[in-house]
């Protein structure tokens, strides 16, 4: 009897653990995802950077102008802000189910939200590598918002994978 009840605390502590963990990969995701909206290294060159919002120039005096108005940008702009809240409505969904999902239930909701903004986030930073102008006098390269786009793409859907496996224990 003893035995029995060891082994169900243990498992009960080890759902709480992963639980944690998976609480903690989503709020690691919606900051990456935040940062690379409104970080200011899209694009990086000698004389200046390039981001979804503003141009700024290195040259003489520091100065930013407002990014073109394009439709590509519009769109990976759209895409990235569309990324942020769906991953923060799926936190939400994710907290709200915690509590009031059925035991035994699987977190469905939490999961189509999260693959939502894995998609939206892959989506914009496709067009902005295929979209992007590139200056053949300047040599420029992809800046580290750029990047943390990249890497938070597989990690909200692995996030969004384990919310569909991920089942309340009863």
């Amino acid at each position: 009897m003893q035995t029995c009840i060891t082994l169900i605390d243990l498992l009960e502590k080890k759902m709480l653990l992963i639980l944690l963990g998976v609480l903690i990969l989503h709020v690691i995701i919606l900051i990456l995802l935040i940062v690379s909206t409104a970080a200011t290294a899209w694009s990086v060159a000698n004389s200046g950077r390039k981001d979804l919002w503003y141009k700024c120039s290195n040259s003489g005096d520091y100065h930013c102008l407002p990014s073109s108005n394009e439709d590509w940008i519009q769109a990976v702009q759209a895409l990235m802000i569309l990324s942020v809240l769906f991953c923060f409505f799926s936190l939400i969904a994710f907290l709200y189910q915690l509590f009031r999902l059925v035991k035994g239930g699987r977190f469905f909701f939490t999961a189509i939200f999260q693959i939502l903004a894995s998609v939206f986030v892959m989506c914009g930073a496709i067009i902005y590598t295929v979209m992007r102008p590139e200056d053949k006098k300047i040599y420029t390269h992809f800046g580290y918002a750029y990047v943390l786009a990249w890497v938070a793409f597989p990690l909200c859907l692995i996030s969004g994978l384990i919310y569909i496996v991920l089942r309340k224990k009863e």
